[in-house]
């Protein structure tokens, strides 16, 4: 048994606020059905593209969860009846493996799934949890309405999630090679679920998730960070959380090693910069999705006692529920009654932060507020999970909101995942805030990382200084950068000196987000969000240019609109340089020439 109530509980269903959720789902009545075709599976493999399969597939389920919650909440005949028919598309579907994923191309040249073996992914996990989920809370409600869809499910469970998980242990997610990333928690955390719910016998499925999920638990750093970014914690050690919490619910054991997903329970709002905004390293948006599983976060700190993660997820409280991430995240949110009664919140937003197993620090003007200049700098390596080239570069953050930013990524294609990632734009090194250095810009791998890592905490100052000369294949090279917020002067100074780079054109790079104006030896920008301004100064006698970027991708401008502007900082004839930024209320007058910068 799930832990939460089946539909034939009407004391809890009774109280669920789901009106949103319910017009929703009206207004799908009588409208066709989504239908991922077999044309856009194959268009991962002709042209790149894997969103517009995905896309509808994931429309079917996030209908299905909305007429499961209709149909829980009003038990009329007629949303039992589009549960089923949504049961059984999901059931007659080729394949739930998300086509981006699939081994079969690399085993048969195929671009269609396998039927007789079938991969187990992220996709394949979703779908047997949410099937498990609604044979939870309305099992009663479809044996009455249509007899032996039930049985269904398990036949499809049995063939695609459960026999592939025992017989085939040669997955990547496993982390059997030692390289464990949020894979592991998310397909186990939804196997878990469907053997809970669906198998006879489930202890052998338990016993291997358990084993697996411990691989990934002894893989956290003692400061709970996760080096994929924020975005990735809620389908990473969240999902770790959850899992727990059902073992225990359900078998009262756990996993042996849960220190580390202890402390990740702080995470998220040690990466929040304020509002909607978050320091986004990896693939991480700046702005992500306010529809994040804020209950499945507030749940796990009461039950680990942190009451700051607490107070972050509650601060979020009075969001409408959403279906988008997953069945049973909604159905544990709509009817725990612990979360409909929490008191709405302002998110903790500690002073400094700072994560050594990253290399990350985030460094405010004062605790509790996100007004006046926040500093984030990144040290770490170009190997990580999700990686961008960004060794030793920063963002700085006005009353929140990021004006030298982390791009982020675009919408995810073939290349991302492949050995053309670093073809994209933003996961290069010259569309983040650091030097390109005699025409060179950093290299993937493991080797390429910061070194001599220095941070430095206190009242009047916050600073990191690190050496990342080693990010680049450049023999010799050595180039210091410190990063430091300055309370008393409420300035964010960026310096950096160097020695024994080759000769060629080298430069600062500075992405910036907002309305950019020219001034004698620096720039004006507005900020997104109506934030306050910030002037951008550097040395006389260094020469600007501007690169502008439009953003056809809607990733990149639901975050942050039309552009992105980088600003390039001709350094080429000096061995030293720095940056300040301090906030402007005052709008100075603009030079009268371009050219002087």
């Amino acid at each position: 048994m799930l832990p939460a109530p089946t539909a034939d509980d009407r004391a809890a269903w009774s109280h669920v606020d789901a009106a949103d959720l319910l017009a929703r789902a009206e207004a799908d009545l009588g409208t066709p059905w989504p239908q991922p075709l077999a044309s856009q599976a194959a268009r991962v493999h002709r042209d790149g593209d894997r969103s517009t399969w995905e896309d509808a597939a994931f429309a079917r389920q996030h209908r299905l969860s909305r007429a499961v919650i209709a149909a829980a909440v009003t038990l009329e005949e007629h949303w039992i009846d589009e549960v089923a028919d949504g049961v059984q598309l999901l059931c007659e579907q080729s394949s739930w493996c998300w086509p981006a994923h699939d081994d079969v191309y690399e085993k048969s040249r195929g671009v269609l799934a396998d039927v007789t073996d079938p991969f187990l992914d992220l996709g394949a996990g979703e779908v047997v949890g949410q099937l498990a989920w609604i044979d939870h809370v309305l099992g009663a409600q479809l044996d009455a309405r249509a007899p032996g869809i039930r049985s269904r499910i398990r036949h499809e469970a049995e063939v695609r999630v459960f026999r592939p998980f025992i017989e085939r242990r040669d997955w990547h997610w496993l982390g059997l090679d030692g390289d464990v990333h949020n894979w592991n928690p998310w397909i186990h955390s939804n196997v878990l679920t469907a053997a809970v719910q669906l198998h006879d016998d489930p202890e052998p499925l338990i016993d291997l998730v358990i084993e697996g999920l411990d691989r990934y638990l002894v893989s956290l750093p003692a400061d709970g960070a996760i080096d994929e970014g924020y975005s990735y914690w809620w389908n990473g050690a969240c999902r770790a959380l959850e899992a727990i919490d059902v073992l225990e619910h359900v078998t009262g054991r756990m996993p042996a090693s849960i220190e580390a997903l202890r402390a990740s329970v702080s995470f998220p709002h040690r990466c929040h910069l304020g509002g909607e905004w978050y320091a986004n390293l990896a693939d991480g948006q700046a702005r992500p999705r306010v529809h994040q599983p804020w209950h499945a976060l507030h749940r796990a700190a009461r039950r680990l006692g942190d009451a700051d993660a607490a107070a972050h997820a509650a601060a979020h409280r009075g969001l409408p529920a959403s279906e988008i991430a997953g069945l049973g995240r909604l159905v544990r949110e709509l009817t725990d009654p612990e979360w409909r009664e929490v008191a709405i919140v302002g998110s903790p937003l500690p002073r400094d932060v700072w994560l050594p197993s990253t290399e990350m620090l985030l460094t405010r003007e004062r605790e509790g507020s996100p007004d006046g200049l926040a500093l984030v700098v990144k040290g770490g390596h170009n190997a990580e999970h999700h990686n961008h080239n960004d060794i030793g570069s920063f963002i700085v953050a006005s009353d929140g909101v990021p004006v030298i930013v982390d791009a982020g990524r675009p919408t995810y294609t073939k290349a991302t995942f492949g050995p053309e990632r670093y073809s994209i734009w933003t996961m290069q090194s010259a569309w983040h805030n650091t030097p390109t250095i005699a025409g060179v810009d950093q290299s993937p791998g493991r080797e390429f990382a910061a070194s001599e890592v220095e941070v430095s905490l206190s009242e009047d100052v916050s600073s990191l200084a690190l050496e990342i000369g080693g990010a680049y294949e450049i023999d010799g090279l050595s180039w210091w950068r410190t990063a430091a917020l300055d309370r008393a002067s409420r300035i964010v100074r960026v310096s950096d000196v160097w020695r024994g780079s080759p000769t060629g054109a080298t430069r600062l790079n500075l992405v910036v987000a907002g309305e950019v104006t020219p001034l004698d030896s620096g720039v004006r920008i507005v900020p997104l969000d109506g934030a306050t301004p910030v002037v951008i100064r550097w040395p006389a006698g260094i020469r600007c240019t501007e690169t502008v970027r439009e953003l056809d991708d809607p990733v990149l401008s639901d975050v942050w609109g039309e552009r992105l502007t980088r600003l390039e900082l001709d350094v080429s004839a000096r061995e030293d340089a720095w940056i300040t930024v301090e906030r402007d209320i005052v709008a100075p007058a603009t030079s009268d020439s371009e050219d002087e910068r």
